[in-house]
């Protein structure tokens, strides 16, 4: 074993993250060991604690721990099992952590990336980018729900079996509450309600479409085979004359593609739901038509803006709230919506 070393960053290595400025230095150093070290507040920079992604500055101080030396070490020890995560996925996915502790991590979900792997949608995914996702863990984490591939925001993620197993169940039961913000076309009236519209898939015969959900009026579910019945509730937060408006919507259940076809079948399709919006015309304020038109996205605007649910070890309510994505904060600055201007929760004084 080494002794206790403290080296001074040097200035070729400005802005570098501190795992791989480790493993620069030291290849027999793993991941997991580098997380565990920093973890326990073994590694510290200018006296400070650390994590394994803190960028360091020439000049900065790195206290070292002992370490063992190469050939002490296991060529393959610790090494997770799992795909193997490019350089520039593992800091974009480290980057979406909005929260984590022992038991649990809370990521923001970027658009554009699904949570696991299926057909038509390849091979890089959030489940399949979890082995960056360790923190000084030997488990990779495991996803205990999942967001459409378009969808940002709020997603779960258990750290072993135990707590994948309670929050499974705690979304079974419907314990956990999540908020979703969207830009709708149009406004819808009235500005708050419920919309009960059962749902089934489109079908692969001619015409049909098996990836989009078909709405059911409630009374002709029971008769419909395949179809399933689905509740959201819906609330206008504020609106863009007749053209657009602000949504907060609550999926009471959790079908498919739920909150999209929903919004579609009430005449207020979700702003870049191609899908779900129609041919994708241009919405001139008569509520219907994917696209807002001018320098508006045409991505997919659905966000999961929170998550309430009961932590399966501490007990506590807890909430996780995620930041919009690019995509959509350039639409609320252009329309001139404002994050902190809106209820956390417009629908708690209606409970």
């Amino acid at each position: 074993m080494s002794a206790v070393q403290t080296i001074i960053v040097g200035d070729d290595d400005a802005e570098m993250r501190l795992d791989r400025w480790l493993k620069k230095r030291f290849p027999q150093l793993s991941q997991v060991a580098i997380e565990k070290m920093c973890r326990k507040g073994e590694l510290r920079v200018d006296g400070g604690r650390v994590k394994a992604a803190t960028r360091i500055e020439p000049g900065h101080q790195v206290r070292i721990p002992p370490l063992p030396e190469p050939g002490d070490m296991p060529e393959r020890a610790e090494r997770p099992l799992g795909p193997r995560v490019s350089d520039s996925d593992e800091e974009m996915i480290q980057s979406a952590v909005l929260w984590k502790d022992e038991h649990i991590i809370a990521l923001n979900k970027p658009p554009g990336l699904p949570s696991q792997g299926g057909s038509g949608l390849g091979g890089r995914h959030v489940d399949g980018l979890t082995t960056a996702l360790l923190f000084g863990f030997k488990e990779r984490p495991k996803l205990v729900h999942r967001l459409d591939k378009d969808t940002s925001g709020v997603l779960l993620l258990a750290r072993t079996d135990r707590v994948a197993r309670a929050l499974s169940e705690a979304f079974r039961s419907r314990t956990t509450r999540k908020i979703y913000w969207a830009a709708v076309a149009g406004v819808p009236h009235p500005r708050m309600g419920t919309i009960r519209y059962g749902l089934v898939k489109g079908g692969s015969g001619r015409g049909g479409d098996n990836e989009k959900m078909i709405a059911v009026h409630p009374r002709d579910i029971d008769k419909t085979e395949g179809a399933k019945r689905a509740t959201t509730d819906y609330a206008v937060l504020d609106a863009l004359a007749t053209r657009a408006s602000w949504c907060a919507l609550v999926p009471i259940t959790g079908r498919t593609h739920q909150l999209r076809a929903h919004m579609a079948e009430l005449g207020h399709p979700i702003v870049g739901d191609g899908k779900y919006g129609g041919s994708g015309q241009e919405n001139l304020g008569d509520g219907w038509g994917a696209q807002l038109g001018g320098e508006i996205s045409k991505k997919l605007h659905l966000h999961a803006r929170s998550i309430t649910f009961d932590h399966p070890i501490t007990k506590k309510r807890m909430t996780i709230t995620a930041p919009l994505p690019e995509h959509m904060g350039r639409t609320w600055k252009s329309v001139g919506w404002h994050e902190n201007d809106v209820p956390d929760d417009p629908f708690a004084d209606d409970e």
